[in-house]
Formats: structure tokens, C-alpha cells, sequence
């Protein structure tokens, strides 16, 4: 099978959504949180994130039902359970994250698009994005990332 040379354009079904609004949000912030600090130095600069410091930020990820809420201090990322309004909520599909984890798409052509929501402190949703923009990461293939789940994403 050839698999496609662009991500497929898909959103995971409602049942979904309803499903992930229900678990514990803990855990996939954890594992969040660990990759942010393993990157921190690596493929995250420090200095470009000091004004981020003491800030609360939110990942929404609209079709998985999932809220991903964390904090960045001094030693690094940590999950947060505030229940007060994130500095910085970011709202998309999880292809749309795929995709810009990727390089498929950037930041602002999904904002435009009307695929990627920020809501809260605007100057600290230019300097996530523009920390963003300047990151050099590690080729990643998308094909990877969805083992076993790819053939089945168009018909979602």
C-alpha cells in the first residue's frame, strides 16, 4: 500500500470526544509535560521562553475531547489542576497539531484558516508562536507517528 504524501485530512469521530472529555486529563498531561522537558535545551531554547515563566497555558484538543493544562517555571514544565482560565488556551483538531508538529502546515496559515483557536493573553500566544516558527526540530514523519491507523484516518 502507498501510503498519501500529505496528512489526510480527518476528524476523530464524536463518540470520541465525549469519551476523552470524561477520563482523567492527568496522564496525557504528564506525558506532555515529560516530552516539553526532554526537548527543553535539546530542540527548546531556554532563553526565548524566560518571559513564559510563572505563565499557564491550555491544549485543547477539540475532537479528542482533551484539555491539557501545564505551567512553565524555572526547572521547566509541570502539569497544573488550576481550574482558573489558562494566560494562554491554544484550540485545535489533533490532525491540525499533527500537522504543524510536522511542518506541514504552520501556525499561521491553521490561524487563518480558522483551524487553530488562541484565546487569552495575545502577546503570549505571538511569543509561543514565534518560539515555535524558530524551532529547528528533527525531521518528523507523520506516517510514523499514526502506526497502524493510517489506512482507516480518510474514512473518520
Amino acid at each position: 500500500m502507498k501510503l498519501p504524501t500529505h496528512l489526510p485530512d480527518f476528524t476523530l469521530p464524536t463518540i470520541v470526544t465525549r469519551i476523552g472529555r470524561r477520563l482523567p486529563q492527568l496522564p496525557p498531561v504528564l506525558a506532555l509535560t515529560v516530552a516539553l522537558n526532554l526537548a527543553l535545551g535539546r530542540w527548546l531554547p531556554r532563553e526565548p521562553l524566560t518571559p513564559l515563566i510563572g505563565k499557564s497555558f491550555a491544549i485543547r484538543v477539540t475532537d479528542a475531547g482533551l484539555t491539557l493544562r501545564f505551567a512553565l517555571e524555572e526547572r521547566g514544565f509541570r502539569p497544573s489542576v488550576a481550574t482558573t482560565v489558562a494566560d494562554l488556551t491554544i484550540s485545535a483538531r489533533l490532525r491540525d497539531y499533527f500537522a504543524l508538529v510536522t511542518r506541514e502546515e504552520d501556525a499561521d496559515s491553521l490561524f487563518f484558516n480558522r483551524r487553530l483557536l488562541m484565546e487569552g493573553d495575545t502577546e503570549l500566544g505571538l511569543l509561543v508562536k514565534n518560539t515555535l516558527d524558530g524551532l529547528e526540530l528533527p525531521n518528523m514523519d507523520w506516517r510514523r507517528m499514526l502506526p497502524g491507523g493510517l489506512p482507516h484516518l480518510n474514512r473518520l
